[in-house]
């Protein structure tokens, strides 16, 4: 199964994303990661494109041949990576994916968060308050399950994804 959250930067993806591997046992792919280390060997200068999300999805369906759950985190911000992800689990028979948009619904604790923010990526430029606030986002029209971290705690927003992986693999069992 991938765990596929999305969201802008600063709304919590990635400390629900460690924790939700962590949990699962599962691999762990961070776009962010891979886009950095695409800008700092590969000579990309400026905005890499899709790549790093070429690289994210082939890592992905590495892992779920080999039967690894998987969680990806990234800002998915147009519905041509969200399906993506769809794709790499579709392409292996038998595996599903869960969509998570994380969500800071209270306008100052994410300016606050993202303002507050340390990089975990040794070199890692984060985004601005400006960049994060003026970030084409394409709003999303595929059902997801939305975690608005503005009223939930990491360990409450933990539970409440683990539950909905729970009902999809339920859900697959029953339709099998």
């Amino acid at each position: 199964m991938i765990i596929v959250l999305s969201g802008l930067p600063g709304t919590g993806k990635t400390t629900i994303g460690k924790a939700v591997a962590a949990k699962r046992s599962a691999a762990y792919i961070r776009v962010d990661e891979i886009e950095h280390a695409l800008r700092q060997y590969s000579g990309f200068d400026g905005d890499i494109g899709a790549a790093g999300y070429a690289v994210a999805f082939a890592i992905a369906s590495s892992n779920l041949k080999l039967g690894n759950p998987v969680v990806a985190d990234s800002v998915n911000p147009v519905p041509e990576s969200r399906q993506g992800w769809r794709r790499v689990a579709q392409a292996i028979e038998g595996e599903s994916w869960l969509d998570v948009e994380v969500v800071c619904s209270d306008l100052e604790e994410h300016r606050r968060r993202v303002e507050e923010r340390v990089a975990d990526i040794e070199g890692f430029r984060l985004p601005t308050w400006s960049s994060v606030s003026s970030h084409d986002y394409v709003p999303w029209t595929e059902p997801r399950l939305i975690v608005d971290t503005s009223c939930l705690s990491t360990v409450d927003a933990v539970a409440l994804i683990e539950r909905q992986i729970e009902a999809v693999i339920e859900h697959r069992s029953a339709t099998s």
